[in-house]
């Protein structure tokens, strides 16, 4: 059997958008509803839920049954922490496509690129530890190490000032596919924390979006709101979450409970 390709990394490369969903709830009747939807990927958050690597592994199980869906993954690290034993096990585990929080520096990136890179051809410099598993299939995608590292596709995140005064060094990386504007944390970070959607940060991340695809890489953003999502699209980038599951729940129920209620 052959080694899959990465739908997703093709596409960036090519320049395609690709439209996702968050999915926090480590939950695999959510994924299911989710990947039959319709949505190019989907990212299993490790970072800001109860998520554990089994059930990541469930919902990349789940994910695997809706070939259109592309299964990303998000680990609970950052800050400088590169986090090489938590990057092999997800990578063990059969995921393809890595998300990776606060990524401050071009030196941090690339030591995130090592740790998911076996050594040798393809990927000189890598120090991912030989190993089966899942991500081979035990053995039924024989190439499996020989091709792992062109599958791969790291994706880091941009969530502090620091990280936008090296964003050009960041996307120089090789290895490197994409960079993700963190919302969120990156309006702390500018004194404007819970408000990603005030001028000035609407502004900053234009700017970091058109300076990522400048710069030759993909960029991709997040927002629950329809015509910010849209904005984000037309701004250049090539990946972006319009949704996330909690958030659609907790909207939806709220909205409902209080028709009635009003009713």
């Amino acid at each position: 059997m052959e080694t899959p390709l990465n739908p997703f990394k093709q596409a960036l490369h090519e320049k395609r958008r690709q439209i996702g969903f968050w999915l926090n709830l480590p939950n695999t009747t959510v994924a299911e509803i989710a990947a039959g939807a319709g949505f190019d990927w989907l990212l299993i958050d490790g970072e800001h839920t109860y998520h554990s690597l089994e059930t990541i592994l469930h919902q990349l199980q789940t994910i695997a049954a809706y070939p259109r869906t592309h299964a990303i993954a998000r680990l609970p690290m950052g800050h400088g922490h590169v986090g090489e034993m938590l990057i092999k096990q997800y990578l063990d585990l059969g995921v393809q496509t890595l998300l990776v929080p606060m990524v401050d520096t071009p030196e941090q990136a690339a030591a995130i690129v090592r740790a998911a890179r076996y050594p040798g051809g393809g990927g000189a410099g890598g120090i991912r530890g030989m190993a089966g598993g899942r991500a081979a299939r035990w053995g039924r995608y024989p190439k499996y190490v020989h091709q792992a590292n062109d599958r791969v596709c790291i994706l880091v995140q941009a969530e502090t000032r620091t990280a936008l005064d090296n964003l050009e060094a960041i996307a120089a990386v090789d290895g490197v596919d994409g960079i993700f504007i963190g919302p969120a944390d990156l309006s702390a970070s500018m004194g404007h924390r819970g408000n990603p959607a005030h001028p000035e940060m609407q502004a900053i991340m234009e700017d970091a979006t058109r300076r990522i695809v400048r710069a030759g890489k993909a960029a991709g953003n997040l927002s629950p709101d329809a015509a910010t999502a849209q904005r984000y699209l037309d701004w250049g980038a090539t990946f972006v979450a319009v949704g996330l599951d909690t958030n659609v729940l907790a909207r939806e129920t709220s909205a409902l409970a209080q028709k009635f209620a009003a009713g």
